[in-house]
């Protein structure tokens, strides 16, 4: 089993050391879900919430949150991202918002994180853009989907649902 990398051996939280490291291009891919009702997703497909575009709100939070998950996540590092996408589709058969989220770069620590904030805030900012309209909106599940480089390895996950 690996070790947990951000507890010294005092069992202390620190951040990692990732200067002896090797740059390499990672990338990382994550998606997280808004469960809504149908009508509360019908407004947003259709535009005509009062707050505006739901969908391009969510999509700039998103990108920004990647940005800035080192000032989120306490022991991440500042990263100079050369990627980050979000897409969003409605899923009307269940009543709910898909978001995918890319993050990319070539460093020296890999981008899961920022791939996992941007899919995370982007649902944040659906669902306070729509809570006026519905506050029992579910968010989740969010994961990770797959990530590449770096010494780790690549990851992808065995089912997708």
């Amino acid at each position: 089993m690996s070790q947990l990398t951000h507890i010294n051996a005092e069992g202390e939280a620190h951040m990692v050391d990732v200067s002896a490291k090797t740059e390499t291009v990672r990338e990382a891919r994550a998606e997280a879900f808004v469960t809504m009702q149908a009508r509360t997703l019908a407004m947003i497909v259709e535009g005509s919430h009062h707050k505006g575009d739901v969908f391009a709100t969510a999509r700039i939070a998103g990108i920004q949150a990647a940005k800035r998950t080192w000032e989120l996540i306490p022991l991440c590092h500042p990263l100079l991202l050369s990627k980050v996408e979000v897409q969003l589709q409605a899923q009307p058969e269940h009543n709910r918002v898909r978001i995918e989220a890319v993050c990319r770069l070539s460093g020296k620590t890999g981008v899961e994180m920022e791939a996992l904030t941007a899919a995370s805030v982007a649902a944040l900012t659906i669902y306070d853009m729509c809570k006026a309209v519905q506050k029992d909106m579910v968010i989740g599940p969010v994961r990770l989907l797959e990530k590449s480089g770096g010494k780790s390895g690549d990851f992808k996950v065995q089912h997708n649902d």
